[in-house]
């Protein structure tokens, strides 16, 4: 028993690991100055696991997202002009930025989706789109997923990609 407990928490850590390599991989990827853009960030509000059971579905378990719009030009603001939230099968779930935010230099904006709004399912999504005034180095805009009930933690990210205009 102690060693399929082992294994598990090596396992846990090798993912850790290999996601947190990805993240700072794309994060040291010199990214050209841009005056706005529109950007696609996946969400997930359940997670699917495990074996298909006798009704022929997967396990799943509910999760929070927080999704961070961070401002990373040191000397001008940004302005965020919309977060739509869709669900899996594209349909308009609702605005969750309804008038445009000024994020200053190094700051950040947060949005959240709670634990309890599975609404949007595993393929859930935002679009955003932001703008400035001049170009400026954009945004890093990420979503940290989280369900930490029951003495188990499930916790991931996803990073938004630029959508062509």
């Amino acid at each position: 028993m102690g060693h399929r407990k082992f294994s598990w928490v090596f396992f846990g850590a090798l993912i850790l690991a290999i996601l947190g390599t990805s993240t700072v991989a794309l994060a040291q990827e010199a990214r050209q100055l841009v005056k706005g853009q529109t950007l696609y960030l996946p969400i997930y509000s359940h997670m699917l696991y495990g074996n298909l059971g006798k009704s022929g579905k997967a396990s799943y378990v509910l999760l929070s997202a927080l999704v961070s719009i961070r401002n990373t030009d040191s000397k001008r603001p940004l302005r965020v002009l919309t977060a739509k939230y869709f669900d899996t099968h594209g349909k308009l779930l609702g605005e969750r930025v309804p008038a445009p935010v000024i994020v200053p230099p190094l700051g950040t904006l947060e949005l959240f989706v709670e634990l309890n709004d599975a609404s949007g399912g595993s393929g859930a999504n935002f679009i955003i789109k932001w703008e400035a005034e001049q170009p400026i180095n954009p945004p890093l805009v990420e979503s940290l997923h989280a369900n930490m009930d029951g003495g188990k933690a499930v916790i991931f990210m996803t990073q938004s990609v630029p959508l062509a205009e």
